[in-house]
């Protein structure tokens, strides 16, 4: 838990940071122009997609705690996505700000060209592919990970359940056993009851050819 929310914390504080960095350098885009300016913008639209993935870890570690704490750091994490959209918000503004004096600087020199067919929409476009394209990587890549945990939960649930038919088998072998032992009681009880039988039919034939004996002596005595 401790380690989890440290970790949270230190995303947290490296997306302030980035943040702020964004803010900054777009404040100062808005000052410039031309080229410096494209470059500038440039460099904040990788900015924003380093804070997309810091987002992304501190929402990973958000799910990963206690239930109650989750909600708690989830919260945060919508706050700063919706600072990271009105970031790129302004950054959308920015860049078309750019479009606009590109059109107009060419307008001027009677280059007027519509922008659609321009070289900078299809640089644009090359940027909006490219930016597309990570998205997919970092899906991928997510899910690969995802994937990766699936599967190791999956072995592990497997060698549970060798371990427990081991055991399970075990326990039968064990049972068989028993019932051997319980047969073979149960024979040797048998022939003891019928030695305790016979022992007591012969102690009464005995004790009958005893009493018939002594009362034939009485007998003969008597007479």
């Amino acid at each position: 838990m401790d380690d989890t929310n440290a970790l949270f914390s230190q995303y947290e504080n490296e997306y302030c940071n980035k943040s702020t960095d964004i803010s900054r350098k777009i404040n100062t885009a808005i000052t410039l122009s031309g080229e410096a300016k494209r470059k500038k913008l440039t460099e904040v639209d990788g900015d924003i997609k380093e804070a997309d993935n810091i987002i992304k870890k501190m929402d990973m570690e958000a799910r990963s705690v206690a239930p109650e704490r989750s909600k708690q750091l989830q919260n945060k994490v919508k706050e700063y996505k919706a600072d990271l959209a009105s970031l790129k918000e302004q950054l959308t503004k920015a860049r078309t700000a750019v479009g606009s004096e590109y059109e107009a600087a060419r307008a001027e020199l009677g280059l007027g060209m519509d922008y659609a067919s321009s070289s900078q929409a299809q640089r644009d476009r090359m940027l909006s592919a490219t930016a597309k394209l990570e998205q997919s990587n970092d899906r991928l890549q997510t899910g690969k990970k995802l994937l990766a945990e699936t599967e190791e939960l999956g072995s592990g649930i497997l060698a549970n359940l060798a371990a427990q038919r081991e055991t399970i088998i075990n326990s039968r072998d064990t049972l068989h056993g028993a019932d051997d032992n319980i047969s073979k009681a149960r024979k040797i009880l048998t022939n003891m009851s019928r030695r305790m039988l016979q022992n007591k039919l012969i102690m009464f034939g005995i004790i009958g050819f005893l009493l018939a004996g002594i009362i034939i002596i009485i007998y003969f005595k008597v007479k």
